[in-house]
């Protein structure tokens, strides 16, 4: 039999979706702050190694009020782009917690984050040199490969020998050279292998790869293992969690064993984006439209790829509840092909699955939606972005994005 996760949670508390279309308008972001500090907390909680710092990575959900509530649970951030700097500055977050990742970057933009006095990564030879022309004597961090990745998909792999991201693991001597060329200091590496791993020996592999290369520098004062910390999008089928005891205490053993070798404690960092806000959010839509073409049934919502796009972009899975009258349906299953309302035959949130029998009216909602699902979001086609609703530990719920207007889709033309 079927699980169902909001039931599980008790995700809607003391409302439903029906009361929160209601309110809100459809489609609706739905995030629960529960469930978001319980994440953030089983990341902080993952090794026992003492000088260790969660760095959430801002692009997976950048909700100035998630970011907030990640701040008080003891997060750092990393962020890859000057608006992502503005946004935490809002949020509290001060340029010692705050890790620029920077790829492919303008003299502005290294600018920009040089003259805020953030710890910035450098990502190439061609950039290393960048930044030491406009600050020599500095410090910096550098970001390499790790010659192996991981992911759901080939689009998220970030690490090995078919992607853009880092300098080779056999280009050290030549990092050498430019940052005496320049007097500049190298107090952190970092990587990135990927997205979405289930289990922890790949990240592991990328992990002793990138240790062996910070053992040939003695300024450094971090390193940045990068994220991809997954999370089950097919529970209704029974898929497992990522077991974080036995990942922990895997990992915790290696950074020991490592640190006693290198002769210091330094720092270490982790960059867990989906594996934080994932599961806290959950996108509701109405149901418009039960029509059969050929030998398909196809459910018609407003939930187009503007609003969700994981599902065009990487055929990614979203498990889907069916709400009637608010209350979760669990019967009469028919296989369905859910789709939105943008003029695209690939605007497909769910194709073939089996639901619960879903007539016009009815509610929707797509689970694990809180990562790269706003942020991610367009107003392709005119469409308007939707609002974001936070449903607080106390029961209550909290506007905290309003829904664009069609004024804001004029807002930029002079």
């Amino acid at each position: 039999m079927k699980s169902y996760f909001t039931e599980q949670v008790n995700f809607f508390g003391n409302t439903n979706p029906l009361e929160l279309i209601k309110e809100y308008g459809s489609p609706l972001y739905v995030y629960n702050e529960s469930i978001l500090r319980a994440r953030c907390r089983e990341m902080v909680n993952l090794v026992s190694y003492p000088n260790f710092k969660v760095n959430y990575s801002i692009k997976a959900n950048s909700n100035l009020e998630l970011l907030k509530i990640a701040r008080q649970e003891g997060l750092v951030v990393d962020a890859i782009s000057p608006g992502d700097v503005h946004v935490l500055f809002a949020a509290g977050f001060k340029p010692e917690d705050i890790f620029y990742i920077s790829n492919n970057v303008s003299e502005e933009e290294m600018k920009f984050v040089i003259e805020r006095d953030i710890i910035i990564s450098i990502d190439s030879l061609s950039q290393l040199k960048q930044f030491g022309r406009l600050n020599p004597g500095g410090k910096v961090a550098i970001r390499f490969n790790p010659g192996v990745g991981a992911g759901h998909h080939e689009k998220v792999v970030t690490g090995g020998k078919k992607t853009k991201f880092g300098v080779n693991m056999d280009k050290v001597a030549e990092v050498k050279k430019i940052l005496e060329e320049f007097n500049l200091t190298l107090i952190g590496i970092n990587q990135h292998i990927g997205s979405l791993f289930m289990e922890i020996d790949p990240y592991l592999e990328g992990v002793k790869s990138v240790l062996s290369v910070a053992e040939q520098f003695d300024t450094l004062e971090f390193i940045d293992f990068g994220g991809g910390f997954g999370i089950p999008y097919r529970k209704q089928e029974g898929e497992t969690r990522l077991n974080l005891q036995e990942s922990g205490e895997k990992f915790n053993d290696l950074l020991t064993k490592w640190t006693t070798k290198y002769g210091k404690e330094i720092e270490f960092k982790i960059e867990p984006g989906r594996y934080i806000a994932g599961e806290c959010g959950v996108l509701l839509g109405n149901v418009y439209t039960i029509k059969q073409n050929y030998d398909r049934t196809f459910v018609g919502t407003d939930l187009g790829f503007n609003v969700l796009a994981r599902p065009v972009m990487y055929g990614s899975h979203h498990d889907i509840e069916v709400y009637k009258n608010g209350v979760l349906a669990k019967d009469n299953e028919e296989v369905v092909t859910v789709v939105g309302n943008i003029c695209e035959s690939g605007d497909i949130m769910a194709e073939q699955l089996s639901l619960p029998r879903a007539d016009e009216g009815d509610i929707l909602g797509v689970m694990n939606a809180g990562a790269y699902g706003y942020c991610m979001a367009s107003t392709y086609n005119n469409r308007l972005r939707p609002a974001e609703v936070l449903l607080k530990e106390d029961g209550s719920s909290v506007l905290i994005r309003r829904r664009d207007t069609l004024e804001d889709l004029m807002r930029n033309f002079v």
